[in-house]
């Protein structure tokens, strides 16, 4: 018999199978429908598409979307009108605000500026975990105040670098922050596995989505950035796995997810982790 999946990780992995580096095309968008249809699908979020959708041989029709800027802010209401008009269901857009070292200030103004045309959206502000952090999330706060749009933060916790790679202390701090300001939060790059693992071929250090998860319900809790970060850094799952099974049927608080070029990935380490009992009772 078919299984829900527990309420908290429902919605948790955004599908990014057609972002670069992944295989963009409509094999990618067959696949997805695919996982739509099978006894998971309440782990999905939304497809996740380039603004640059044109260029791509892919059509979403029918499916919920979320809209990842790689042309410019400016691109963005042009690729939302298209997509619904071709019948996607656009619920979100993600955009960088700045390069890091930049001031993101500017570009979160500019953000601003669409989701007020486009206002029943979901519309995520990229920050770079760098200089004007802390002054940029009090910009996104401000917009939940007075009626108008309210924007939420995205941040990357990976890349090709080693240091786009956050240490436990500086994700934790981003977290509380986060928490501080009534901010949701998304995350991106380098998330496809449960624990804190270092890669053998990269030597990075990734961070893990369950690390995150506790973490964030920790900092929900009124947790500090020492207890979130100790979270953080954990690399065994013992930790970890209990806390999660114990707010197995709440709601996932602060962050709202992220996205994987193969949500397999996260589902099988959940199996495997006894978190989702693979689809049946």
């Amino acid at each position: 018999m078919s299984t829900l999946v527990p309420p908290i990780f429902r919605g948790l992995v955004d599908d990014a199978s057609v972002l670069p580096p992944g295989a963009p095309g409509s094999d990618a968008v067959g696949s997805h429908r695919k996982h739509r249809e099978s006894w998971y699908a309440p782990l999905l979020g939304a497809l996740l598409v380039p603004s640059s959708v044109a260029a791509f041989n892919i059509s979403p029709h029918g499916l919920k979307v979320g809209v990842v800027s790689d042309t410019g802010i400016a691109a963005l209401p042009a690729t939302v009108t298209k997509l619904r008009a071709g019948g996607s269901r656009v619920a979100q857009v993600e955009a960088l605000v700045a390069r890091r070292g930049e001031d993101p200030q500017p570009g979160v103004r500019a953000l601003r500026e669409f989701a007020e045309t486009f206002s029943d959206l979901q519309v995520y502000a990229e920050i770079p975990l760098s200089w004007g952090l802390l002054a940029a999330l009090d910009s996104v706060a401000a917009t939940h105040s007075g009626g108008g749009p309210a924007l939420r933060p995205k941040f990357r916790v990976g890349g090709l670098a080693s240091e786009l790679f956050p240490t436990p202390v500086e994700l934790a701090a981003v977290i509380c922050a986060c928490r501080d300001r009534a901010l949701p939060f998304k995350l991106a790059a380098g998330l496809r596995h449960a624990l804190r693992h270092t890669d053998p071929e990269t030597g990075f250090t990734h961070h893990g989505f369950l690390n995150v998860l506790v973490a964030s319900a920790l900092a929900a809790e009124g947790g500090e950035v020492a207890e979130v970060a100790e979270v953080l850094a954990a690399t065994h799952p013992v930790p970890l796995v209990e806390p999660t099974r114990e707010r197995r049927d709440e709601p996932r608080p602060l962050w709202v997810g992220f996205g994987t070029a193969n949500v397999l990935e996260p589902l099988t380490e959940l199996v495997r982790l006894g978190l989702v009992n693979g689809g049946y009772e």
